[in-house]
């Protein structure tokens, strides 16, 4: 087996990189840090054997100035921020980990689903405010048994929601446009998008970002919502088309939005959708426990380690790379 290699991380929104460092070391891999500005990112890329990354963007400058780059990890889920296709076309793998923060993004979305459900926060504005109207403060409450949860996108995080949501007496429909059938465990009724919409009392979102679910939520979508229904966003920002949300809201044509992201990923303290008070926002935090942050530093390190030694990662998110003459020869080799 090689060593001697050279690992990027671009940004980790974490103190510790233990974890990573430990996986890495058995290959011979050594971390090296940089921050997010782009200019920087392509010059140091440039000597990078593999890239770590959580937020900052890898654009095709990075991946077109990196000649030794084998490997782009995601710490995390979806790969919006990397230039997939230029990484592709240059033989480099991109790599994520699809397994990560289940139990933590369904604890969020259903702290959220709850929050309106019993109006927490409406109550907790009133009474800090000296207003203990009771009822008066928010919308009219009901039983959640019986309501009905619509999931938009049914991967490992949609699937472990729904027996979450079922265990509160939720009823359960689902769309996702890559699937015609559910696991067999899985009590979950399969529903166009358009009738979600219009069933739905709860609508969760945990699809990935790509063009063709980027503002998959528009101003059609949210008019055949029930006026009654709240919207959760625990996927990323640009599956809502902001701008419709924030109308109807202002209009009542939905009754509340609880956002985990945005677009940008951080809007501004003045933003319109903050000033709104039937909006729920927390900064992209629905990932976070102390358990999943190790979890995500070993998997991501253990994804790039497997590439520089010449294996199969666990999660390939460009698998037509593993059939070109360079793959093939660093197999061979054992890196």
């Amino acid at each position: 087996m090689g060593g001697g290699f050279t690992v990027l991380v671009t940004d980790h929104p974490w103190t510790s990189v233990a974890a990573e460092r430990e996986v890495l070391a058995r290959v011979g891999a050594e971390m090296r840090f940089a921050d997010a500005g782009e200019a920087e990112l392509a010059t140091l890329s440039r000597d990078a054997d593999a890239i770590l990354t959580c937020f900052a963007q890898v654009g095709p400058e990075i991946v077109e100035a990196a000649e030794r780059l084998r490997v782009i990890g995601r710490y995390g889920i979806g790969v919006d921020n990397i230039a997939v296709d230029a990484a592709t076309e240059h033989g480099i793998l991109v790599t994520n980990v699809p397994v990560y923060c289940r139990d933590e993004v369904t604890d969020h979305a259903l702290a959220m689903i709850l929050a309106f459900a019993r109006q927490l926060v409406t109550f907790d504005r009133g009474i800090r405010s000296g207003d203990w109207s009771l009822g008066q403060l928010a919308h009219p409450i009901r039983r959640l048994r019986g309501l009905t949860l619509g999931i938009v996108g049914l991967g490992q995080i949609g699937l472990a929601l729904a027996p979450k949501a079922q265990a509160l007496g939720l009823k359960v429909v689902a769309h996702d446009a890559n699937r015609s059938s559910v696991p067999e465990e899985v009590d979950v009724e399969l529903v166009s998008l358009h009738e979600l919409a219009r069933r739905a009392d709860f609508v969760s979102l945990h699809v990935p970002l790509d063009d063709g679910t980027r503002h998959l939520v528009d101003e059609a979508f949210l008019r055949e919502m029930k006026e009654t229904a709240f919207l959760v966003n625990t996927a990323r920002g640009g599956v809502v088309d902001q701008q419709a949300l924030v109308a109807a809201l202002r209009e009542g044509r939905i009754a509340g939005a609880a956002l985990d992201v945005f677009m940008p990923e951080r809007i501004p303290a003045g933003d319109p959708l903050l000033a709104l008070p039937n909006v729920i926002a927390t900064p992209h935090v629905a990932y976070y426990s102390e358990e999943s942050l190790v979890d995500l530093g070993r998997l991501a390190a253990a994804n790039v380690a497997a590439v520089l030694a010449g294996e199969r990662p666990a999660a390939v998110v460009n698998p037509e790379v593993l059939s070109l003459d360079r793959w093939r020869s660093l197999r061979e080799t054992g890196a």
